[in-house]
């Protein structure tokens, strides 16, 4: 599973003053991407606001990135919900021919058990074509994952090949880690964090920020992982201020602004989620004008 080690970012909907998706900024992103340094791409995923994306803009979205990458880098499919019928019968309908990888987030909103945890993977597994990323993010959940559920995953069933953890807690990224099995991935869902976590034995990170300074973020990565703490820190200094900025208000309006300020898309978000706020965008034009 050496294809998602290193570099994957989280990919934006671009969309247009209407609101409709802006495929042309979209290809824009895609090749920044696969030009600067990132390792994989990942696609329709909460920073790709698909809450609020339908079924058939998901499928014109996965079209126009695949046809744009050209098989360039691997590529991972958000594919996730709190019903688990409907995670089987997504992953059964959709073509995932030019999908290298599943990325599913924890069941939100039910606040199952950790043997629900368990039963819902267990589904996706048996279900999945494809090797499949646990995605934990308490944060958003409102229910963590605990480590022993995730290993007990990772012993289970082959196909469930990693976890992009981000619950933001430093001491589960290393329970992970030491007890997790050789190849099985664990990948920072924070990009904060995501130096440590490769530094600690990490396959590195599924990040938001790396998609809009990707030669540097993917340089910071691989200088972590392998093993050189000095110069890793030294660029993660100098890229931890906007990091906190694009999560000052809410993911993905931040992000947006940093693209937007890059020339790559507008900063337009659909609703329930608003445009960074204009105090919020001038803190991010100055941090990109200083870098």
């Amino acid at each position: 599973m050496q294809k998602f080690v290193g570099t994957g970012v989280a990919l934006v909907t671009p969309f247009n003053e209407d609101l409709s998706v802006d495929f042309e900024a979209l290809k824009k992103l895609v090749n920044y991407n696969i030009e600067n340094g990132t390792n994989y791409l990942v696609i329709n995923g909460t920073t790709g606001e698909n809450a609020t994306i339908t079924k058939e803009e998901k499928i014109e979205i996965i079209k126009v990135i695949a046809t744009e990458n050209k098989g360039r880098l691997p590529l991972v499919l958000g594919v996730g919900s709190n019903n688990t019928q409907t995670v089987v019968e997504e992953l059964q309908s959709l073509d995932l021919s030019e999908i290298d990888g599943i990325l599913s987030v924890a069941p939100y909103y039910s606040k199952p058990t950790q043997e629900g945890f368990y039963q819902h993977y267990k589904a996706i597994s048996l279900a999945s074509p494809k090797p499949i990323i646990m995605y934990n993010v308490p944060g958003r959940t409102a229910k963590n994952m605990e480590p022993a559920t995730t290993l007990r995953l990772a012993r289970d069933f082959e196909n469930i090949v990693g976890v992009k953890e981000a619950g933001n807690n430093q001491q589960q990224y290393y329970e992970l880690l030491k007890e997790k099995p050789e190849d099985f991935l664990v990948i920072s869902g924070d990009d904060d964090l995501a130096v440590g976590v490769a530094l600690a034995g990490g396959a590195g990170v599924i990040s938001v920020i790396g998609q809009a300074l990707p030669k540097e973020f993917s340089k910071m990565i691989q200088l972590g992982l392998e093993g050189k703490a000095k110069e890793a820190y030294a660029l993660h200094y100098k890229l931890m201020d906007v990091v906190d900025l694009i999560f000052e208000e809410n993911n993905p309006a931040g992000i947006k602004a940093v693209l937007q300020k890059l020339g790559i898309c507008l900063d337009e978000v659909r609703l329930p989620l608003v445009k960074a706020s204009e105090e919020l965008q001038t803190k991010i034009s100055d941090f990109i004008d200083n870098l």
